[in-house]
This record gives C-alpha cells, structure tokens and sequence, in this order.
C-alpha cells in the first residue's frame, strides 16, 4: 500500500477507513515542520492535514508526493505555484463549514450590536445594579442593512440568516453575480463604495490571497459609517489590522467582531485586547463536535480519492492541473 503522512489528530472512524487503503504514518500531534516530519515525507505519496505551513522547501523533502489533503476551507498554508507545477492535486472541505462558519457570523453581529462581552463582564463584576441606562444600550440588528464582501457559498448561507431570520436588506460585493443569493435573500449586488457607504453591517468573506491582501485598509473603514459593525470571519490578513485599530480608536466605525486576526493567536499586547468595542474569538467558525468530525471525514475521503485519480469534487487546483 502507499504511504501517507497524517499530522493532525483523526476521528477513529476516519483514521480506520484510511488505514483499510493506506500505510498510514499517524503524527497527531505535530505543531511545526520538524525533522521528524520530513524524514517521513521522502517516501511519502500522500500527505493529511491542518494548521501547518508546508512551504516549497518542506514539500521538496516529499520527491514521490502525489496528493494533499487539508481539513480546512482555505489552502493559503500551502504552496500553490509549487504544488501547481508539480500537478500536486490540493484537496479541501469546501460545503462542510458552510453553516456553521455562518453561525458564527451572526453570533458575532449579535454580539457586537448587543454589547454582549461588555454586558456579561458587568454582571459577573457585580456592577450591574440598577437598570440598565442608555450608556449600556446596543444596536438593533432586525430591518438593519447587511453588506457582505464575498458572496460565496458562506455568504449566501449569511444571507439567508439576516434575510430570513432578521428581516435584513442585504447587499453584496462579489467578482460575479450570485443568483442564487438574490433570489433567496433579495441580495443586491453593488460596487464596493456602495456597500460600504451604506451597510449598519459589513461582513467580510474574502478568500485571502495577493489580491485580497489588505483588502480593507483605512480608506476602507473611512467610508463605513460611524454608526457600522464590522465583522471579519474570512482570514485575518484580508484586513489591514492596524487600519481597523485606528478605526475603533477614532470611531469611524461603532464596533468589530472578529475571529481571525493577521496573528494567531492574536498577541497579547495588540490593542484590541483592551478595547470594549471589540468582540473577539479565537478563529472558532468551524470549531463544533459535529463539523471538525465533518471535516475530518471529508477530507479523508478526499485524500482516498485523489490517491486513486479521482479529483473531480473538492480539488483546489483541479483546472490547473487537469
């Protein structure tokens, strides 16, 4: 059988199907490309996943690698151009965070409008002892307006949430129309000064790459009005953080949610630590029992397929390299 590489931990389940069709090198618990790591990548045709850079120079130790597979959405911890020219298929989890990283938008978007964190700190710090006056008062979210940058499959699934559930005018910024979207959610596709002009919420859903770098930067948040909550749940580095800092400092925008953040873990001197317009995760979209099992799942049976050929569904770089 072929041999592949797995470094991160596997649902039993998942790790016993691979193992019925591979010879399987199980590091469940690597943090960091090691030695160890590479060693065991020269005979290597296979490679299973997350969290881990693997750069040109790592993937150069595996000489026989015919396929990846990560348990993530996004792939900006691999090598494209290298993984292209070597016609390395790329496997992903595209549809299994679909929900639930939409869950998470909204739970950030409730909880940035409501000032939740505030208000929770003021109940467990034994300063809430009197009504609550209009110091304390948060937004409402029903019948306000939603701008979404990123109108794929989480931003439709976002969409259908504040359209159906909040009575929200939506509004998107996408390369391409998004039919779907709009006649579910009567979305309105505008140009991105439109939405940022006019949104109460902006919600971020860019893949990051070159051209999605600093997407939102400081002219950015200077057209938001002063009144928006800015939500970013795509990656960190799609936003310009010290823009967004100056932005809150200042207040040309009211508040952010955000899960992701240019640094992970975010570092303990950034200033959004401090902030109390601020509402932060740590990078927990996709983090429920049922999806990470989901995703798990999936991208084992990605890796099954594309050892065997078979790269129709869940390839990254299928065009690239047919």
């Amino acid at each position: 059988m072929s041999k592949v590489v797995v470094y991160k931990a596997l649902p039993k389940e998942a790790l016993e199907l691979l193992r019925s069709h591979h010879d399987v090198c199980y590091l469940p618990d690597l943090k960091t490309v090691n030695e160890s790591f590479l060693t065991e990548l020269k005979d290597a045709e296979g490679i299973l996943g997350a969290s881990v850079t693997l750069s040109e120079s790592t993937l150069a130790h595996a000489p026989i690698l015919r396929a990846i597979s990560t348990i993530s959405v996004g792939v900006d911890r691999f090598d494209i151009p290298a993984l292209n020219q070597r016609r390395i298929p790329l496997m992903h989890t595209p549809g299994a965070v679909t929900e639930t990283t939409a869950d998470t938008a909204m739970l950030l978007m409730l909880m940035s409008a409501r000032r939740a964190v505030e208000m929770s700190d003021l109940v467990r710090l034994g300063l809430w002892r009197s009504s609550i006056t209009p110091d304390h008062f948060g937004f409402d979210i029903h019948g306000k307006t939603l701008g979404i940058i990123g109108m794929g499959r989480i931003g439709q699934a976002v969409a259908k949430r504040a359209h159906a559930g909040f009575n929200m005018k939506v509004m998107y910024y996408n390369r391409s129309q998004n039919k779907q979207a709009e006649q579910q959610s009567s979305a309105l596709k505008v140009d991105l000064d439109t939405l940022l002009i006019n949104s109460d919420f902006i919600c971020v859903l860019l893949p990051y790459n070159e051209q999605t770098h600093h997407f939102i930067g400081r002219d950015e948040f200077q057209k938001m009005k002063s009144s928006a909550i800015f939500v970013n749940i795509s990656r960190g580095k799609v936003v310009n953080e010290k823009a967004l800092v100056a932005a809150l400092e200042e207040r040309d925008i009211y508040s952010a949610g955000l899960d992701v953040f240019e640094v992970e873990p975010l570092p303990v001197e950034s200033p959004l630590i401090t902030m109390k317009n601020v509402t932060l995760l740590p990078h927990i979209g996709s983090a429920t029992h049922d999806t990470r099992y989901n995703m798990a799942m999936m991208a084992t049976k990605n890796l099954i397929n594309a050892m065997a050929g078979n790269i129709e569904q869940h390839c990254f770089n299928v065009d690239t390299i047919k």
